[in-house]
């Protein structure tokens, strides 16, 4: 804690963003009354007078301190942790905008991260660090594997720039030399601008009518980082978070589907998704959501699920009245004006068709041919929530799981060498260190790809967080049509939605614009 004032001290990122703004106003209202630093860019001139104007009182005692600059600044992100007791990196460039401008998700998610990461090594006293991940690293699920736990191996969808530069930054926290950290890989998150934010972009159209989701609210986001800050300081942790990655999950009933998502927006302005949407224009594949088997963990160190999606959707109703007026207005007008007007958008699959862009098509749709064969009418959309198995499938009891390539029901203590090279076999690969003391999960060794690619990686990141190295790690490229076909980890997801004679090489070249070749 800070000597002078024996209050904690904790710095943010990304104070400004939904998740950002909840965790503010649950750390103002916290018992421990910490000392504020937030990173705000310089360009973000609204937000932070609306900060400043929302908490003038903190701002004028100096309890709240704005840093204006860019995580990728050295500079900045030094004047920022400067004496914090933690540091809660929320930051992040998020689709649509990283789909718009790549170089902003390259520079806040990757880059931003490592100069971080960077500057927390050198401090000293170095603060802890809590790192927000993102369920985008599990990439594409639907009905074969809804369910995702810590340590799936790492897929993240192809040309999502978002979280290819997330699964990088995530990779430097694990492997850095920070002492205390932990990495939370944030759900999909309900928040006060979504329905507002996601019907003016063609991103609409990414979310799979079947992709397994599971919500939770930036409500009780903010309340668990709240609860964790106070949680360590009274010195009730122990072991049993620092140093480990979790799933931020939700309650049971927040796990639905992208159908039933859209669904249930569209009651507030008396609607459906059938009387909006084609069942042909949403992709059905590259998209990413899951549901969470390991999400009780948090819940059960720190008791912050409190909204369901009910609750979420009710509030929306309560504060943006003007919702309910559209129930009035005949559902083709609300349809054209809504939702077909953005197929004209550059981010939308009709207009991939309509400009010949083969690479997105096939990566969400598995071709233009696929794409022109999806059915038209709904009665021919095979929905999963309509399925007579759906209630089953989402219980957690029937869960099946993917395979993590050791048992992974071992306690740390009694992970072995031959656990590693058991792992590293089913990627098609091999541990190349010949010595591994057991239980020595935080000490790096070395690997070996399927390519022949050696690196050195901590066996807590590869066994327990299920990364694993591949180009994707270093540049652009997604090419798991080809290590699928000896990565049998890899293999049990990706072909849940990829034909196995798929033969695609997936990238982006110097200037962010997307590619495709065969192998």
């Amino acid at each position: 804690m800070n000597k002078k004032t024996d209050r904690l001290t904790v710095a943010l990122t990304g104070a400004t963003g939904n998740m950002g703004q909840a965790v503010l106003e649950q750390l103002t209202a916290s018992v421990l009354r910490p000392r504020l630093r937030v990173l705000i860019l310089p360009a973000d001139k609204k937000r932070a007078k609306r900060l400043r104007r929302t908490y003038a009182a903190l701002c004028k005692s100096g309890d709240l301190h704005i840093v204006y600059g860019n995580l990728a600044d050295p500079a900045a992100v030094r004047e920022l942790i400067a004496g914090a007791d933690y540091v809660v990196n929320l930051a992040a460039v998020i689709p649509p905008l990283s789909d718009k401008r790549p170089d902003l998700a390259v520079e806040c998610n990757q880059r931003g991260a490592d100069v971080l990461v960077s500057a927390i090594e050198k401090a000293a006293p170095q603060p802890k660090l809590i790192h927000i991940s993102t369920v985008a690293l599990y990439g594409n699920r639907d009905g074969k594997h809804p369910w995702a736990r810590v340590g799936d191996p790492l897929l993240v969808s192809p040309y999502d720039i978002y979280s290819a530069t997330k699964l990088r930054g995530e990779l430097r926290v694990l492997e850095s030399g920070i002492e205390q950290w932990a990495v939370l890989r944030q759900s999909a998150m309900l928040h006060r601008n979504m329905l507002s934010g996601n019907i003016s972009d063609g991103l609409l159209f990414h979310t799979c009518f079947n992709a397994p989701l599971e919500w939770v609210t930036a409500h009780d986001s903010g309340v668990l980082i709240a609860h964790i800050l106070e949680r360590d300081a009274a010195g009730t942790l122990g072991n049993a978070f620092w140093k480990r990655v979790f799933n931020i999950g939700s309650l049971p009933q927040n796990r639905i589907t992208g159908y039933e998502t859209f669904d249930d927006g569209f009651r507030l302005i008396g609607g459906n998704v059938k009387s909006f949407f084609r069942p042909d224009r949403n992709a059905v594949r590259n998209f990413h959501g899951v549901w969470f088997a390991d999400g009780h963990k948090l819940e059960d160190l720190f008791a912050y699920q409190t909204q369901s999606t009910a609750d979420y959707w009710a509030e929306i109703g309560r504060t943006h009245r003007y919702y309910a007026l559209a129930k009035v207005l005949p559902k083709a007008l609300i349809r054209k004006a809504v939702i077909e007007r953005l197929y004209k958008d550059a981010n939308a699959p009709a207009y991939w068709k309509k400009h010949g862009d083969q690479g997105k098509l096939t990566a969400f749709f598995g071709g233009e041919a696929a794409y022109d064969a999806q059915p038209r009418e709904w009665k021919d959309f095979p929905l999963l929530c309509e399925d007579a198995g759906y209630a089953a499938l989402r219980d957690p009891q029937n869960a099946a799981l993917p395979a993590h390539g050791f048992d992974d029901a071992k306690a740390d203590a009694q992970i072995g060498i031959e656990d590693l090279r058991a792992v590293a076999r089913a990627h098609g690969g091999e541990l190349v260190s010949e010595h591994f003391e057991t239980g020595a999960l935080y000490t790096p060794v070395e690997w070996k790809t399927q390519d022949g690619d050696v690196f050195t990686a901590r066996p807590y990141t590869v066994l327990r967080a299920g990364h694993w190295y591949n180009r994707t790690y270093r540049e652009n490229v997604w090419e798991f049509d080809r290590l699928a076909r000896k990565d049998k980890l890899y293999a049990q997801l990706w072909h849940d939605t990829h034909a196995k004679d798929e033969a695609f090489v997936y990238s982006m070249d110097g200037a962010l614009h997307t590619k495709i070749e065969r192998e």
